[in-house]
């Protein structure tokens, strides 16, 4: 056996006669792994939130859309084209306004939306499922379970719809109304989205806005990699017409959502850091405790170096036991957190009632090199100044 490992094995061993540097050890090491499982925990219900907001937005706010520029439009004509251009991706048009909708003396701002359903099914899975209820013909709806709810509506109840197009009514111009059926209802889990948001024929738009048969407001794409496809669709495109991606319009929440769990991380990793200052305060204690002894061992022939390695090691010890335990932990914690209906969340505020967990590779390694780079810095310094005794001052007055 080495000197150095012979002396890493016995300054781990419990003192009698200085039992609060254990206890200082004990400490450190007990935060290092309560740091480590709390950031795997943590970073794991982020990417959670974060991938379920992104599966929910993806839907209701479509992966792509087309929409005509200021002075363009968007007709049967291209519709038909890009369908014979990309038979991998599926089109859906649509007519759209701003109504409020009102059922007895209750109102409730949104939109409206005018869709050829056979073409929409693709394109919405949220909406495919209400459709097993009823497919909307001439003046009905598919409203969303947040508004049903809300206004405690039966089916085959009416809604009226006070659309934002105005039309001469006597001696004032007054909003277009019209009462529509409620056939079927969809549940995206988002409360704004079926609160907001209502679906109809696109010929029943046709004849409440009066827009002529083939042309139309935009056009909802489908593609499983959207990222990829906007390019391709847009090299097609006339110069009237314009297409985004659902990331375009929802930027700012993600870049929130980024900015959050990169500031969860960095406070998180403070607990780490708070607990790796036992490390420097118990092997420091150590030194000074060991001082005689560390200089005798010099004096025999140890080098600093070895001194040095020797309580080096010892704090790599102590926050490594720390960060294998916490880590340990925390897989356990996300297991509980997943497997058992430990935590619920309402449903009208979050997309998900259950707590949804998603540990990438990544954010592990992150947390795993970050403790670790942390606990050597701790070790550093006490190391050094056990390599730096001086034996001929320690050996005369001890």
């Amino acid at each position: 056996m080495s000197i150095v490992s012979y002396l890493v094995k016995r300054f781990l061993r419990f003192d009698k006669e200085q039992p609060f540097i254990f206890l200082s050890a004990l400490l450190a090491f007990s935060g290092i792994a309560l740091g480590v499982m709390v950031l795997i925990i943590a970073m794991a219900l982020m990417n959670g939130f974060d991938n379920e907001f992104k599966k929910k937005l993806t839907v209701m706010n479509y992966p792509l859309t087309i929409q005509p520029k200021f002075f363009g439009s968007v007709d049967q004509t291209l519709l038909l084209q890009l369908e014979k251009k990309f038979p991998e991706l599926s089109f859906s048009p649509y007519l759209t306004s701003s109504v409020l909708c009102r059922h007895d003396s209750m109102l409730e701002g949104g939109y409206l939306f005018g869709v050829d359903f056979k073409r929409e099914s693709a394109v919405n899975d949220i909406v495919a499922l209400g459709l097993k209820q009823h497919v909307p013909t001439g003046f009905e709806v598919m409203t969303g379970k947040g508004l049903v709810e809300e206004y405690a509506i039966k089916k085959n109840d009416r809604l009226t719809y006070i659309f934002t197009q105005l039309e001469p009514g006597g001696i004032a111009m007054t909003p277009k109304m019209k009462r529509f059926k409620v056939t079927a209802t969809f549940d995206s889990g988002l409360s704004a989205y079926d609160k907001g948001y209502s679906y109809t024929t696109i010929a029943s738009m046709q004849k409440i806005l009066g827009v002529p048969e083939g042309l139309y407001d935009g056009i909802h794409v489908h593609s499983l990699n959207p990222e990829a496809d906007i390019a391709r669709v847009s090299a097609v495109l006339p110069d009237s017409v314009s297409i985004r991606g659902w990331w375009e319009d929802n930027g700012n929440f993600f870049a929130a959502l980024k900015m959050e769990k990169m500031s969860l991380f960095i406070v998180l990793m403070l607990i780490i850091l708070i607990a790796a200052i036992n490390i420097i305060s118990s092997l420091l204690m150590t030194v000074m405790n060991r001082r005689s002894e560390i200089a005798l061992l010099i004096s025999l022939g140890a080098s600093k170096q070895e001194v040095k390695k020797v309580f080096l090691i010892l704090g790599v010890v102590i926050g490594a036991l720390g960060i294998i335990t916490g880590s340990i932990l925390g897989f356990f914690g996300i297991w509980v957190l997943g497997t058992f209906d430990i935590i619920s969340l309402p449903a009208d505020v979050y997309p998900t009632s259950t707590l949804p967990l998603d540990l990438t590779v990544g954010d592990f390694f992150s947390i795993i090199i970050g403790a670790f780079v942390i606990v050597l810095a701790s070790a550093w310094y006490p190391a050094k100044k056990a390599a730096d005794v001086d034996v001929l001052t320690v050996l005369r007055n001890e």
